[in-house]
């Protein structure tokens, strides 16, 4: 299958309208090991750089690495079997870190830093998709040995691993891969997710 192909089953098929970057996004897990430019990490980041934290704490951090160096080596020694079987034709691989504590209140806790970090994927994901590239964020992997690796303080909390890279051929995928990247994308109807009153009753205007 061709990777026009996989985008046109990949696109969302949406109840309601939405952005089209918002129905194109998806994780893919092949990628064609192509560079990705400097110029588009620089806007991909400048985009998770400007969205939203609670008192402007902007606690999301990033730890970068490109196939071949010693950064890369050390965030893929990190990942589950299942995700090492894939994550390798990335040309970029990097952590998400939240930085826990308060910078403008220090001692105590920002108890928003994991959601506003959450944000902050998101709008790098939508930048990245933007530029024709792809993020696939993973949580199969061993967080204290990346806190290990990187000698990271106390207060900053690896969250995912991720790559980045454009899209790559499914079929060098292993073969108990090649399923799910070739299959359509299913969501959870609005009625079980959205709700008045109570969880469990759907909101009126559904």
């Amino acid at each position: 299958m061709q990777n026009t192909e996989t985008k046109h089953i990949k696109i969302a098929n949406p109840d309601h309208a939405i952005m089209p970057l918002i129905a194109q996004r998806w994780s893919p897990r092949a990628f064609d090991g192509r560079q990705v430019e400097k110029e588009k990490l620089q806007r991909i980041f400048e985009a998770a750089r400007w969205s939203p934290s609670s008192s402007n704490e902007q606690p999301w951090r990033f730890i970068l690495g490109f196939k071949g160096d010693e950064t890369y080596e050390k965030i893929f020694s990190t990942l589950v079997e299942f995700n090492q079987l894939w994550a390798g034709s990335a040309p970029v691989l990097f952590l998400a870190i939240a930085k826990t504590s308060s910078a403008k209140s220090p001692g105590k806790e920002n108890k928003s830093a994991l959601y506003d970090l959450g944000q902050a994927m998101a709008y790098l994901t939508l930048q990245a998709m933007h530029e024709g590239l792809y993020v696939h964020q993973m949580g199969g992997f061993d967080t204290l040995k990346a806190a290990e690796l990187f000698a990271l303080p106390h207060d900053f909390k690896v969250v995912t691993a991720n790559t980045i890279g454009y899209q790559g051929n499914p079929e060098t995928l292993h073969p108990n891969l090649k399923g799910m990247e070739t299959s359509a994308r299913e969501r959870k109807p609005l009625n079980e997710l959205v709700f008045s009153e109570t969880i469990g009753q759907p909101a009126n205007f559904l």
